[in-house]
């Protein structure tokens, strides 16, 4: 029988490249680390990891080993909730989302939640994708409200997890004021390829950068942030042009709308709204949950909720 303790082990040192560095990881000694690795290669029969002078390299059925301990790991954590959950006075809920998503969906879907569902008590913690999806496999959250840009959902085949989409949140350039195709309706990338950018989110900023390339001019970036709101406040100020979703363009900032951008009267100021011109990049808006034997109770109510929200 494999040791699931010294299938942790070696993803330690998988993850570390050296039996020294997972040593001091675990807190253990490194002789202690290289008696686990032997005892499960015996308890194997091949060996798992090769010991060289620039690390440690795993074997095909140690790679095998270390992707089937994650996936025990992650199994452990989910049982080791749900067992939290059910042994709880109270039914738990724990709910993962972005934040323009969170600002734009959650308060109609908490509200018709916790109307129907007056009994559980709920959780929300603010977590981008890439926090997402771990936070919702290990069962750390029970259902996550997040996004993916163009492309599949960058899920592991054996992530174990269920994607139900609710709705595109297409992107749109912000313009400061007087900028030149100001009150025009849409533009196109590259006609602001001699402008200055303000990124309000990493992901937006891979997709420009890998735009720029394929279009042969070089993005000049003139302040990055992680927050689409203060991306827009810098923009009202002069700093640059932004790549903005809908969701994050409530009108805290004045906004000027240039044509019709399907936002509707937001109201007098400086900064212009357009429309990106085919193909229009967009956020992929949707619930992730994890694939369980028994699912829980409330994590469907709550993704049925903030599907009416979007409705």
């Amino acid at each position: 029988m494999i040791d699931v303790q010294r299938l942790r082990i070696l993803r330690a040192v998988a993850e570390h490249g050296s039996f020294n560095k997972a040593a001091g990881a675990l807190l253990l000694t490194p002789s202690a680390v290289s008696q686990h690795i032997a005892a499960l290669e015996r308890a194997l029969g091949h060996p798992v990891a090769v010991r060289s002078t620039r690390g440690v390299t795993l074997t095909e059925p140690g790679r095998l080993l270390v992707e089937a301990a994650a996936t025990i790991a992650a199994e452990l954590d989910l049982v080791r909730h749900e067992i939290d959950r059910i042994t709880a006075g109270r039914p738990r809920l724990t709910v993962a989302t972005f934040v323009s998503g969170g600002r734009r969906l959650l308060p109609r879907a908490l509200a018709r939640f916790v109307a129907a569902h007056p009994e559980v008590e709920l959780t929300v913690r603010e977590a981008e994708p890439e926090e997402a999806v771990p936070m919702v496999r290990s069962g750390a959250a029970d259902l996550a409200l997040t996004y993916h840009f163009d492309g599949p959902l960058p899920l592991r085949p054996d992530a174990a997890l269920d994607w139900l989409p609710l709705t595109d949140d297409p992107l749109s350039l912000v313009l400061p004021p007087g900028h030149r195709l100001a009150g025009r309706g849409s533009a196109a990338l590259t006609e602001l390829a001699s402008d200055r950018w303000v990124l309000g989110c990493l992901k937006t900023e891979a997709y420009l950068r890998r735009y720029a390339d394929r279009a042969g001019f070089d993005l000049r970036v003139a302040a990055s942030t992680t927050d689409y709101f203060f991306a827009r406040s810098l923009v009202a100020a002069g700093v640059g042009v932004a790549l903005i979703p809908e969701f994050a363009l409530t009108p805290e900032v004045p906004l000027t709308p240039s044509g019709d951008d399907g936002h509707g009267d937001t109201g007098t100021g400086p900064v212009s709204v357009l429309r990106v011109e085919p193909p229009r990049p967009a956020r992929h808006i949707g619930v992730l949950t994890p694939q369980r034997r028994r699912p829980h109770p409330y994590a469907a109510a709550f993704a049925g909720a903030l599907a009416g929200a979007v409705r």
